[in-house]
């Protein structure tokens, strides 16, 4: 669930439950009645699987895939991914079905590979629906301000090894975490678990913000002269809610297909 899906859900829980009567608030489930079971269970069970609550929750689900659907509702590729692509800097690689996207590019002899996760904005829903009901932010306010996990890996063509970078974003910055290097390319580039396994056995440098200020300053030059700046920082977090919400809808529609069958 995306940060804004998650708080407007909190606004309705929170908005029925405190303006409801004490007596509905407290009041104590009432039983189905045996007739009322029949009656549901014979309806559905001839389309839906074999469970009474099958129609139920097929409603229910196409309740929400129209809202969500209405909600995303636009003309093909959004106006700030095209603008992004059109500078010609970074290409886009986005798989349907992965949580993953990377963000490619050459720079002279070298091949930089960018990588976040949407899975951060489900991590930090809770965080961000427990501070917008205390300081009563703005929904859109608040989803702008979550941190995303971001790993750009440099490869050079003429030369062995692999540079990576660990950062978080927010705000509108990239803040450099750590540096580490790999000499086996592979190794540092890989996606594999057994990639995974030989780095974590690896020494990967001192915590960024522990390092000389001069060389942390040359760092992040480094970085900008690459394009890892502003203009990025921005994209991403966009980019990971509007993939998100893509995620979503198509993860609604295919349980809802397999609930129908």
């Amino acid at each position: 669930m995306s940060a804004i899906r998650a708080l407007r859900q909190v606004v309705r829980v929170s908005a029925r439950t405190r303006f409801a009567p004490a007596a509905t608030r407290y009041a104590i489930p009432r039983p189905i009645f045996a007739a009322q079971l029949s009656r549901a269970f014979s309806v559905s069970s001839a389309k839906f699987g074999s469970g009474s609550t099958d129609l139920a929750l097929s409603q229910k689900l196409a309740e929400e895939l129209k809202y969500e659907t209405e909600e995303s509702a636009g003309p093909g590729t959004p106006d700030f991914v095209t603008a992004f692509t059109q500078q010609g800097v970074w290409s886009i690689e986005d798989t349907r079905g992965q949580d993953e996207v990377a963000l490619v590019r050459k720079f002279g002899d070298e091949n930089l590979r960018l990588i976040f996760s949407i899975a951060d904005i489900q991590s930090d829903a809770e965080d961000l629906e427990a501070s917008a009901e205390i300081e009563g932010e703005d929904a859109d306010d608040s989803a702008t301000s979550y941190p995303i996990r971001a790993s750009l890996t440099i490869t050079k063509n003429n030369g062995p090894g692999a540079l990576n970078v660990d950062m978080v974003v927010q705000e509108g910055h990239f803040l450099v975490e750590n540096v580490s290097f790999y000499d086996d390319a592979k190794v540092g580039t890989d996606l594999t678990a057994e990639a995974d396994w030989k780095r974590r056995g690896m020494y990967i440098g001192p915590q960024f913000d522990t390092l000389d200020i001069g060389l942390q300053e040359e760092v992040e030059k480094f970085l900008q002269e690459r394009g890892i700046n502003e203009t990025v920082a921005l994209f991403v977090p966009e980019y990971a809610e509007f993939k998100e919400q893509k995620e979503y809808v198509k993860w609604l529609g295919k349980v809802k297909t397999f609930i129908d069958l």
